[in-house]
């Protein structure tokens, strides 16, 4: 009896090349609709499924495979005499391989002129199925999902007339990850669709992610690591074709994108932040690019060399000109005039990323932890949202308070427990990470040196003591924003009196561990 594969595909890219080759080694395809449609003017000989079935396609196609006489001839174990009795007895013959993908449902959820009905269309239904009957019995039939598995396919067959167990097992485990990651897909899409959705936290959570770049290595060279996007629903554009120029991205140049990106979208245009190792050190406004870098650069020149920097505006040659003195890891801005990109070019190995959010925020923030998943909402709380209350004797000046947002804003992204000091829209010294937060002061201080006289300071948490606001006087600080809640409270508030400060309560709390 001749082998039998049931071919029903949706992408048919290399599929009459592959399906000849079949043919040529002795296999009987059957087919569904538009797949045996375009394997006969391919000039493939194949079976209509309604002969093996005996029922024709219903329902515009939604109904074709779902029957007894394709699934039996798929599920039924070779070594299992009763099942082979059974096929026997209801004239089904067995199927040897399933070759099928998945009608484009993420094309379709991606299509902005889409209706919902006509993406609701896209989910595939008799697909997953045939699929997921092939793997779940891959001892005895090949399921292949992809076509970049046909080569290796055909070469099996015409080398040893089979395909081997390890390759099946491994396409089996490849077809799951794949039809899982639809389903996830669709759930996303939907879950965002309906009035009243998404749940705050569903009971059962599930990410469609497909792997867009291998990266050089993880954290350290012998950590090996990769880089996934959603399939759906994504928060940045894709960095699958946002590279320009430069070497290849590493796991530690994406995690620093990540936190400038991050932190230079919460502020105003045109702004700049600096990262390195996954902490700000530079953050900036200015009428232009090329000012907003020039003054966040200066907020810690020492640590901005090697850094990550991001805008949240156009880069222009004087900007790139300016950048072109520094040496850099990765710059990341939503657009490149064509004479900055001229310039950076001279930086070969400085990699040029052009990436913009594609929505205002992230629904939830993933960090993994003791073998589960931390879930929650994200930080999208900006200082115009909040209550601020001055509680001092001296109320904070116009610039003061101007200072204070940004530096607030800057705050959200330092490890906690954050301390960012601010003059004129620029950062001056940034400390956090730090067990207690007046060691967080004295490094910022330190950082920013003689440049705290007559900036402004913003922590992400109360200030439990008094010291520092102490450290913060000594440092030349002016006014101080912060979260209030602290029993000592007073205490804090007492000592920013007695130096002359201005004191801002917001109200809310910012940590970020």
């Amino acid at each position: 009896m001749k082998k039998r594969a049931l071919v029903s595909v949706s992408d048919k890219t290399n599929l009459s090349e592959f399906a000849r080759e079949l043919a040529k080694v002795g296999w009987e395809l059957v087919s569904t609709g538009g797949t045996a449609r375009f394997l006969r003017e391919s000039g493939v000989d194949v079976v209509d499924v309604s002969r093996v079935t005996g029922f024709p396609e219903i329902l515009s196609g939604r109904v074709k495979t779902l029957h007894p006489s394709v699934h039996g001839g798929i599920l039924a174990r070779r070594d299992d005499p009763g099942h082979m009795e059974e096929l026997s007895s209801c004239g089904i013959n067995p199927f040897d391989m399933v070759v099928c993908n998945l009608y484009p449902f993420v094309e379709a959820a991606l299509n902005p002129e889409a209706g919902l009905d006509e993406i609701i269309e896209q989910i595939d239904i008799g697909g997953p199925t045939l699929l997921r009957a092939a793997a779940k019995n891959f001892a005895w039939v090949v399921p292949v999902s992809n076509p970049r598995r046909y080569p290796a396919v055909i070469e099996q067959l015409k080398t040893t007339g089979d395909v081997d167990r390890v390759t099946r097992r491994d396409l089996a485990v490849e077809t799951f990850y794949h039809t899982a990651s639809y389903d996830a897909a669709i759930a996303s899409y939907l879950g965002t669709s309906f009035k009243g959705w998404p749940l705050d936290f569903p009971q059962e959570l599930t990410f469609g992610y497909l792997k867009v770049l291998n990266l050089r290595y993880g954290e350290n060279p012998h950590q090996k690591a990769a880089f996934y996007e959603p399939v759906i629903d994504r928060d940045v554009t894709s960095l699958r074709n946002a590279q320009i120029q430069g070497k290849d991205l590493s796991y530690n140049n994406i995690n620093d994108a990540q936190g400038a990106f991050k932190a230079v979208w919460d502020l105003p245009q045109p702004a700049c932040v600096i990262v390195k190792h996954a902490a700000p050190c530079g953050s900036a406004l200015g009428a232009s690019a090329r000012e907003a870098f020039e003054k966040a650069f200066q907020g810690d020149p020492v640590s901005a060399f090697g850094g990550v920097v991001a805008f949240n505006c156009p880069v222009d040659r004087e900007c790139a000109v300016a950048m072109k003195k520094v040496f850099l890891e990765v710059v990341l801005a939503p657009s490149y005039a064509q004479e900055a990109l001229d310039v950076l070019k001279a930086k070969k190995d400085l990699r040029v990323l052009k990436v913009s959010p594609c929505r205002t925020r992230e629904p939830y923030t993933v960090k993994p932890a003791l073998g589960g998943l931390l879930v929650q909402e994200e930080d999208a709380l900006l200082p115009e949202q909040e209550n601020w209350q001055v509680v001092s004797e001296r109320a904070p000046s116009e610039q003061e308070m101007e200072d204070l947002k940004f530096a607030m804003a800057v705050c959200k992204h330092v490890r906690s427990n954050a301390v960012v000091m601010a003059k004129d829209g620029a950062t001056v010294g940034i400390g956090g990470g730090q067990p207690n937060r007046v060691d967080c002061v004295r490094v910022a201080a330190a950082r920013g040196k003689e440049k705290t006289a007559g900036s402004c300071m913003a922590s992400d948490a109360f200030f439990p003591f008094p010291d520092a606001v102490e450290e913060a006087a000594r440092a030349g600080i002016t006014a101080i924003a912060h979260p209030g809640g602290s029993i000592r409270d007073k205490e804090s508030l007492e000592a920013a009196n007695a130096h002359g400060m201005a004191m801002i309560i917001t109200g809310s709390r910012h940590f970020l561990h």
